[in-house]
C-alpha cells in the first residue's frame, strides 16, 4: 500500500517553461550582482564560492572568474550543488520582493493537498536545491503549499538517475520501498527509483503516451487512480 508520495518538480508539479523560462533567466540575470555583493559578507555564499572553486580550478580570489564559471553552468544546465545553492538564494531574493511567483499546475495543486489531508507523507526530490524546493511551493500563484510537505531532498543525496540515491532516500524515511511512489517525468529518473524498490509513475503532461510497461499518467488526477487501487 502506498504510503508515501516522492515527487519531482519540473515537468511534474511544474512546468518545464516556468524553470527555463523565468526562473533560469532570473538567476542569470541577478547572480552576478547578488556574488559581487555578498561574497565578502555572507558566508553562506561565501562556502558556496569555495565549492565552485574547487570543482572548477578557479581561484577562490578570482570573483569574475567563479562568476563566469557559475553563467557557464547555468547556460548548460549543469546539476552542480553550488550554483543549485546559489540560485536559491538569488531565487529568494526575488521571491520575497514579488519579482517571482512559482508555477503549480491546477491538478497537482488540487492533489497534494487532497493527498496530505488524506494522511499520505509528501516529499520532494528535485535537481534544484532544498531551499529553492521549497522558495517554488511557498510562493506560488495560488498560494503556500509547504506544509503539504514532510520534507525534500536534493543532489545531496545523490544524483537523480542513481539508485543508490533512492535508496539513500529510503533510509532517511525509515520505509519499505514498496510503499513509496515516486512521481517523475524523466524515465532514466523512474529506472533508478524502480532499481531501489520504489513504485512509479511517469508523468507525461504533453503528447502522446510512450509506448511502456511502466504506468503513465496524464496528470495528478489519473496519478491518485493509481492509489486507489495500490
Amino acid at each position: 500500500m502506498i504510503r508515501v508520495i516522492l515527487t519531482d518538480i519540473e515537468g511534474t508539479t511544474s512546468s518545464i517553461s516556468f524553470v527555463h523560462d523565468v526562473l533560469f533567466p532570473y538567476a542569470s540575470e541577478h547572480l552576478p550582482g547578488y556574488v559581487r555583493d555578498q561574497h565578502e559578507t555572507n558566508p553562506a555564499v561565501a562556502e558556496q564560492l569555495a565549492a565552485v572553486a574547487e570543482r572548477s580550478g578557479v581561484s577562490r580570489d578570482d570573483i569574475e572568474g567563479l562568476v563566469e564559471v557559475l553563467q557557464t553552468w547555468i547556460r548548460e544546465d549543469r546539476k552542480e550543488t553550488p550554483l543549485k545553492a546559489l540560485q536559491g538564494m538569488v531565487w529568494e531574493q526575488g521571491y520575497h520582493q514579488g519579482e517571482l511567483k512559482g508555477h503549480i499546475y491546477d491538478d497537482a495543486a488540487d492533489y497534494l493537498q487532497r493527498w496530505h489531508d488524506r494522511g499520505l507523507r509528501l516529499f520532494v526530490y528535485s535537481s534544484g536545491s532544498v531551499k529553492a524546493q521549497q522558495l517554488i511551493f511557498g510562493h506560488t500563484t495560488v498560494g503556500d503549499f509547504t506544509p503539504c510537505f514532510s520534507g525534500y531532498f536534493d543532489t545531496r543525496i545523490g544524483g537523480k538517475k542513481e539508485a543508490d540515491s533512492y535508496r539513500n532516500i529510503l533510509g532517511e524515511l525509515g520505509v519499505e520501498a514498496s510503499t513509496v511512489l515516486f512521481l517523475s517525468d524523466v524515465e532514466a529518473e523512474l529506472a533508478a527509483a524502480e532499481e531501489a524498490g520504489m513504485r512509479t509513475a511517469w508523468l507525461v503532461r504533453d503528447g502522446d503516451a510512450p509506448e511502456t510497461s511502466r504506468f503513465v499518467a496524464q496528470d495528478f488526477s489519473e496519478v491518485d487512480q493509481l492509489l486507489k487501487t495500490r
